[in-house]
């Protein structure tokens, strides 16, 4: 799903559609694996964090959905702008960046608590 791309970033192509959710998701499953494959690593091995993406400008954490179709970023229609749905780059943070995006957003990777 995503390959080597920078020294911050994997690159990866997803169906990018807007959806009634609160926030970006992907199928739980993708979320799992994505974790599991690309973090496993690295000290973000714990399957709840966030992932963290970025389309066009904007990086968001993006959790696991069921209700989300496998290979799909669904992103809430608030955000999701006119030209979706499509098929679409997305960036993925690799560790070290997703950690820092993730505290900057709010979570405490180490805090059971916060996670989604």
């Amino acid at each position: 799903m995503f390959e080597q791309f920078s020294s911050g970033y994997y690159l990866g192509r997803l169906y990018v559609e807007p959806y009634d959710g609160d926030v970006p998701a992907i199928h739980r499953t993708d979320h799992t694996h994505v974790n599991e494959r690309l973090y496993a690593e690295a000290d973000l091995v714990r399957l709840d964090v966030p992932l963290v993406m970025k389309l066009d400008t904007g990086h968001f954490p993006v959790v696991g959905d069921e209700g989300v179709p496998s290979g799909t970023l669904a992103i809430p229609r608030d955000f999701a702008g006119s030209n979706l749905p499509d098929d679409r780059d997305v960036l993925l943070a690799k560790p070290a960046r997703a950690n820092e995006l993730l505290r900057y957003a709010g979570y405490d990777v180490d805090d059971d608590a916060v996670m989604a």
